[in-house]
């Protein structure tokens, strides 16, 4: 006859199920909220480059000269002043100097907004080419020799890169986002929390400042 399971076994077995359910549910979710701290992280650097490429298109636009005829001073026919007296020779060598300061005026303007230019794509350049998040968590961990909580890699980000301000959540996030992706593992000591990379460690420009902690 089959053997029949007692009410003990069957909780049991219940348990163990709902057990690793929970554990597999909070796995998705640490590994969902370390995809949003990368998109958030992405979206913050397109609105930089929106705002900079708008001021760039208005510096552009102010740039762009007039249609001919607005603030040139046009010179009067030749047979004209052959015709006036010479008494008036004064007044016409005053008008002839004067159009070239007025031109040279009209310039300036042109060549501060051109250096405006440049300076905006040269901070658009560089923020394209600064290394996210995610990378600079990653060679922090692989730098360091024991390991390390969220709260001792957030202190040595912020130390290292204080124009970021990245909040500890975010460094949370992407912590579980590196486990998740097996780039990192994560250890409890007690109620503590820590994290060590998976790889050979090697040395970025925040490891100095892990150490010290």
């Amino acid at each position: 006859m089959p053997e029949t399971s007692t009410p003990t076994e069957v909780a049991s077995q219940y348990a163990a199920q709902v057990a690793g359910d929970l554990e597999h549910n909070a796995k998705e979710q640490e590994r969902i909220g370390a995809d949003i701290a990368a998109l958030q992280e992405k979206l913050t650097a397109l609105q930089h480059n929106h705002s900079v490429l708008v001021n760039l298109q208005q510096a552009l636009a102010g740039a762009v000269p007039g249609p001919a005829g607005e603030g040139t001073a046009v010179p009067s026919p030749r047979k004209k002043v052959a015709a006036e007296p010479t008494g008036d020779r004064g007044s016409r060598a005053e008008k002839t100097t004067t159009a070239p300061r007025g031109r040279t005026a009209a310039k300036r303007p042109a060549t501060k907004k051109a250096r405006a230019i440049k300076t905006s794509a040269e901070a658009t350049s560089a923020k394209s080419n600064a290394p996210t998040l995610v990378e600079l968590v990653r060679r922090y961990l692989a730098a360091q020799s024991e390991p390390r909580s969220a709260a001792e890699v957030h202190a040595a980000l912020n130390q290292a890169h204080p124009e970021r301000a990245v909040q500890t959540t975010v460094v949370r996030n992407t912590l579980e986002g590196l486990v998740a992706k097996q780039q990192a593992q994560r250890t409890k000591q007690g109620s503590s929390v820590y994290y060590t990379a998976s790889g050979e460690p090697v040395p970025i420009e925040v490891a100095e400042a892990g150490k010290d902690k």
